[in-house]
């Protein structure tokens, strides 16, 4: 009785495991398209954000000195009465890359900026992740949304950090209301 059990095991095994996968149920074969669809979507996403990365300038300098850097824009904020927008970043992250570019090329963006701010891009990559400046500013420890922003006042004094540059986000790019909103709130009070 054990060894007929044992060959009926055995000869349900070989039928099951030889069954055609080609018979697979129609809702089987949809859920593998979908698998392959979501996955070439994915990579067409990662593709196209490569491209736009590599046409956009790289502001970001892993090899400046950021502490000197930023002491040198304390003195020049004294003189001519400006804050500072330290945006912190990479060139490695698309949405700092984003971000610079869209201020550079919307001209009520870049005026207000140019009138009201000097502006650091500063480096945060694995060549140079600037922990001592960071530091100086913000708790490196807690989660912070590249890019960030740090603005200071004249004298070099932080009058608000914005952790997570996303509340600026509209879509795949950034709000120009939003955007000048954050610029005017913080630029220097006469």
């Amino acid at each position: 009785m054990k060894k007929l059990s044992i060959i009926a095991f055995l000869g349900l095994s070989v039928l099951a495991f030889s069954q055609d996968t080609k018979n697979q149920p129609e809702a089987r074969k949809q859920d593998n398209a979908l698998l392959v669809k979501a996955d070439h979507a994915e990579l067409d996403a990662k593709k196209k954000a490569g491209e736009e990365k590599a046409k956009l300038p790289k502001p970001y300098d892993p090899k400046a000195n950021a502490e000197a850097d930023i002491k040198k824009l304390v003195a020049q904020a004294k003189k001519e009465g400006k804050n500072i927008i330290i945006q912190a970043g990479g060139n490695w992250c698309i949405w700092c890359l984003r971000f610079n570019n869209f201020v550079q090329n919307t001209p009520e963006l870049k005026e207000t900026v140019d009138k009201n701010y000097l502006y650091y891009h500063l480096n945060y990559s694995p060549e140079n992740k600037n922990e001592k400046v960071f530091a100086q500013y913000v708790d490196i420890k807690e989660k912070l949304g590249y890019p960030f922003f740090i603005v200071l006042d004249k004298n070099g004094k932080v009058v608000h950090v914005l952790k997570d540059s996303s509340v600026l986000e509209e879509g795949k790019g950034y709000s120009k209301e939003k955007v000048k909103e954050f610029f005017d709130q913080w630029a220097p009070k006469s």
